[in-house]
């Protein structure tokens, strides 16, 4: 009989009495700090999984990488505010920042140069304590201790000051994280321990209204309220506060910030359902338990600690986003700007360009049971600004990104059979989101292809929307709506339009269907030129849905793999105005940016599993690792680690819907995904080594396996996956080109 061994979470046993110690937790191979460096732009400090809080310290910015307020190279604080992007290649949030402090500062920010003159501190990294649902550091210039933990809607906060009269927190409206700039704030003196009020600003998200309530754990000698150092003549109200606390008695002084989205009230509602007491401790203990109750919904064997420290980081940062945002009651604020009431959790964070392609897909095998609440967010936010949601953030509609990517993720629910979720409703959502006229769709319905001439960005917006229309064409088969089907199953092969034979490379068309001048491969121009965040080479393999009829552009399977392989090799020169997204490099494959995440998979796709194997393997390889640089790009909200975790555990969903997951290459030993209604998937890789990449033989349930994907369906069933790995490429297991294979793909 097979086993799955999960060494991972076993009790240890001390030699010496023979007691049972503490067994390890996920949360204890999490490291918070990895993706911190280089372009990772990670959230670090205090939040619960997917909660409206996200509670830590932002530093002076210094530009792009600081667009979650923290960076590992920097060693300043400016105070620890209750929400914040993570990953993002965009600034924005930075709400109700608290700063502790000691005597009379300057309310001004500043550059980091005057920091110490300024609001803020310094501090030493090896003074920091990170883990998820708890933050802690010591502020150098104030000799100032502080942990922060976190409930759902709720911040908690302990300060320990030096023994002093005049020990102050200042309470920050105007600064937020980059582009957020206040249009309306307010305070409100409710008693001697509560304040509460709002932060209105425009920023990414244009119109962006929160409402807060702050209570102490002890009385204030003072509070006072001005417009700081440089007052702002465009924002109505005063934006600093400042609470004064005598702490001679050196006992902390804790604060408890509660937020909504809708008033005042709700945020006091918010407060008192979540963390009505004053016990720090164990608030951080059940933000713990929160994240191990996520964490452990894969349980991971492997030989290797980077590995599995990699791995639950991952799983980590997949978990920080979509964001709850409606309040305890129901009450939620809607993307028409209006308070409404919902029977299910209302969801904020939708970076859907990004996370479509793994980070949603995953969610789907290991959080079902948010599936639902998740695409009746989506379905609302349709209802109140008439599309599918691009890129929304708290209640606001950014229209960051090409394509129509919501389209995917609802597809693919609505493919899986999700309860819960109106098929017919969502079939609507996504027909009327795809029939709009603006960002290019306009073009897109007269020409066939959207022109370089008449949009920009017309190649990257029409291919995704291919990649969309695919999707919601498979949805209309479903429900027999075949019209539509053969509507939108056209309209998505228009990248076929871009596909130049004579340099084998998509490129930019005129309306006139003559193709661009001047033409470069390697070439990118930052949101400027044909390519988003791109170039050809990249871009030439955005076609997921439609393996097959890319490979007959290139006129047969040889040259399709040929110039595939030259992906990998190509060398060139990206130009001076390349998007600082073109990252993680091998050849002009970019790992760092989500539009080549599905590419080293289409070597499987046409019967070549040994060269997916090798690529994604160097991939896992090269481009993670647990360090703060351990993410070759922006995280996007989850989806840089989502890819990590399918592809480590041996699969990766190519087409954007229908949940056929395509093999790859495992590193870990085993796992068990915990897939909903107390089912369990099991995966055993038998002989796996870094020399020994290649799958030899798979048996599902005890049966041999030779489709190159396994389906949704029998994941989602519980079972075991049995993977024999070798170290010889030739003898490889071959998928079946005569069984079921993938939709359009060959």
């Amino acid at each position: 009989m097979l086993l799955a061994v999960t060494v991972t979470f076993l009790p240890c046993l001390s030699e010496s009495k023979g007691e049972e110690l503490p067994r390890p937790t996920p949360s204890s191979f999490v490291d918070p700090h990895i993706g911190t460096g280089g372009h990772g732009h990670v959230f670090v400090g205090a939040s619960v999984p997917f909660g409206l809080v996200q509670l830590g310290p932002t530093n002076v910015s210094q530009g792009w990488d600081w667009c979650s307020g923290y960076h590992i190279s920097d060693a300043s604080i400016i105070g620890f505010s209750h929400t914040h992007l993570s990953g993002t290649g965009c600034h924005d949030l930075g709400d109700i920042s608290l700063m502790p402090v000691i005597g009379e500062v300057p309310l001004s920010r500043g550059s980091k140069d005057n920091l110490l003159s300024g609001l803020g501190s310094s501090f030493d990294h090896s003074s920091e304590q990170v883990r998820p649902g708890y933050y802690a550091v010591h502020l150098d210039r104030f000799g100032i201790d502080v942990k922060l933990t976190a409930t759902q809607r709720t911040g908690f906060h302990k300060y320990t000051f030096p023994k002093t009269e005049d020990a102050r927190i200042i309470v920050d409206l105007k600064h937020g994280v980059g582009s957020g700039n206040p249009t309306e704030v307010q305070f409100h003196r409710e008693s001697n321990t509560v304040i509460s009020g709002f932060r209105h600003t425009k920023g990414w998200a244009n119109n962006r209204k929160l409402f807060f309530v702050i209570e102490f754990s002890r009385p204030m000698k003072q509070w006072m309220e001005s417009e700081g150092s440089h007052p702002s003549t465009n924002c109505p109200g005063k934006p600093f506060g400042q609470a004064v606390f005598d702490t001679r008695d050196e006992n902390p002084v804790f604060v408890k910030v509660a937020i909504s989205l809708v008033s005042v009230e709700n945020a006091k509602a918010n407060m008192q359902a979540e963390l009505p007491g004053w016990d720090f401790n164990k608030t951080v203990i059940q933000a713990d338990q929160a994240w191990n109750r996520e964490l452990s919904k894969i349980s991971i064997s492997t030989r290797n600690d980077k590995v599995r420290r990699i791995f639950y980081t991952a799983l980590y940062h997949t978990m920080i986003y979509p964001a709850v945002c409606s309040d305890v009651n129901g009450d939620y604020r809607g993307a028409d700007g209006n308070i409404h009431k919902s029977s299910h959790l209302q969801y904020t964070g939708f970076s859907l360009w990004d996370t479509y392609r793994a980070a949603h897909p995953l969610m789907t095998l290991i959080q079902p049971e948010k599936v639902p609440d998740l695409i009746n967010s989506m379905l609302d936010i349709y209802q109140k600004q008439g599309k599918l949601p691009v890129w929304h953030l708290m209640a606001c509609e950014t229209d960051c990104m090409v394509g129509n990517p919501a389209v995917c993720v609802v597809a693919d629910a609505v493919m899986k059979n999700f309860e819960g979720i109106s098929a017919e409703k969502a079939f609507t959502a996504m027909k009327e989101s795809s029939l709009l006229d603006e960002r290019g769709l306009k073009y897109l319905k007269e020409y066939g292809y959207i022109p370089y001439d008449k949009e920009g960005e017309g190649l990257s917006k029409c291919m995704e929307y291919a990649v969309a229309d695919w999707s919601l064409a498979q949805v209309a088969d479903k429900l027999g709506k075949t019209q539509d089907h053969d509507y939108f199953l056209k309209r998505s092969k228009s990248y076929k339009h871009y596909f130049d034979p004579k340099t084998e490379f998509v490129r930019g068309l005129s309306s006139e269907g003559v193709f661009g001048k001047n033409f470069d491969p390697f070439v990118s121009v930052h949101r400027n030129n044909d390519y988003t965040e791109g170039n050809a080479w990249q871009y030439t393999w955005l076609v997921p849905h439609d393996i097959k009829g890319l490979v007959e552009l290139f006129g047969n399977t040889e040259k399709f793999l040929a110039k595939l392989d030259g992906l990998f090799t190509a060398q060139g020169d990206l130009g001076k105005d390349a998007s600082p997204d073109i990252s993680g490099m091998i050849g002009q494959y970019a790992h760092g940016n989500e539009p080549s995440h599905h590419v080293a998979y289409m070597y499987t796709c046409v019967d070549k599993p040994w060269k997916t194997a090798d690529k994604v393997r160097e991939i896992l390889s090269t481009m993670y690792d647990d360090t703060p640089e351990g993410l070759c790009g922006n995280e996007d909200m989850g989806q840089m680690s989502a890819w990590y975790i399918l592809s480590a555990l041996g699969f990766y969903q190519v087409e954007p819907a229908g949940g056929k997951f395509v093999f790859g290459s495992p590193i870990v030993d085993g796992a068990e995904l915990q897939v909903g209604n107390g089912k369990t998937f099991r995966i055993i890789v038998r002989d796996n080594s870094p020399e020994r990449k290649y799958i030899g033989k798979i048996l599902l349930n005890g049966r041999p396996h030779s489709l190159k994907y396994i389906d949704f369906k029998d994941i989602a069933a519980g079972g075991t996956l049995e993977i024999q790995m070798t170290g010889d490429s030739s003898l490889c297991w071959l998928p079946s080109c005569n069984e079921s294979s993938m939709a359009s793909n060959p």
